[in-house]
């Protein structure tokens, strides 16, 4: 029986794509007089392709984005400070993201949450959704000093909530460090849905986030 559900943060509770987009194209706008001799286009493209989805920091993007377009006037670490300070103004929650937590904790489920990143940064995202208050326990891996996939923050993070592996299931949007990590400690690994990635091997899958809560009712009703 599921009695415990751990989450991911990035691609799976907020939508990282659209939050990215969003913050980069503010930005563009806001720094429009050092950043504006490069077509708006060109700079949220670049940015993008850079940051790789998240999996390159942005000191390294900025430093990559001023050298290349010579932007002047402002430096790459006033431009990374910018991004730590503003991208919590433009996340972007999936759909139906409350009504899920909602469901979920009115059924008496234990929420837990783990995430890569740096603390106070994934910490500001979490309240910019409004979503604090639904989790037990919220593991960021620069505070854990251990990330997804070590098996050792999932243990962590079942050993803080009181939870067994086997009464458990993970929700994450990526097939290594969410889905296999999970599995990897006995934890049922779901797969929330990435047009990035296919034949992903998942204990199960959701598209929408509206459709976990009777997901997971089905399993506790069919017992496996």
């Amino acid at each position: 029986m599921i009695k415990t559900v751990l989450f991911d943060l990035d691609g799976t509770l907020l939508n990282r794509d659209r939050s990215v987009r969003n913050f980069i194209e503010a930005q563009y706008e806001r720094l429009n007089k050092w950043v504006g001799h490069v077509s708006k286009e060109a700079y949220i493209t670049r940015f993008l392709e850079l940051e790789k989805r998240g999996y390159v920091w942005k000191d390294k993007v900025y430093q990559q984005l001023v050298g290349e377009y010579e932007i002047k006037g402002v430096t790459p670490e006033f431009l990374l400070k910018d991004y730590m300070n503003e991208f919590k103004y433009h996340c972007v929650p999936f759909p139906n993201l409350h009504h899920m937590l909602e469901q979920l904790k009115s059924s008496n489920y234990t929420l837990g949450m783990i995430t890569n990143g740096y603390g106070q940064f994934q910490m500001d995202n979490i309240k910019a959704l409004g979503i604090e208050g639904y989790f037990d326990a919220i593991l960021v891996s620069e505070w854990e000093g251990i990330k997804k996939p070590d098996p050792q923050i999932f243990l962590r993070a079942l050993k803080r909530l009181k939870a067994s592996p086997n009464e458990s299931l993970f929700v994450g949007d990526h097939p290594e460090n969410d889905v296999r990590a999970a599995q990897n400690v006995g934890i049922k690994g779901v797969w929330k849905k990435d047009d990035h990635w296919n034949q992903v091997e998942a204990d199960l899958m959701v598209d929408d986030l509206a459709e976990l809560s009777l997901m997971i009712e089905s399993i506790n009703q069919n017992g496996c």
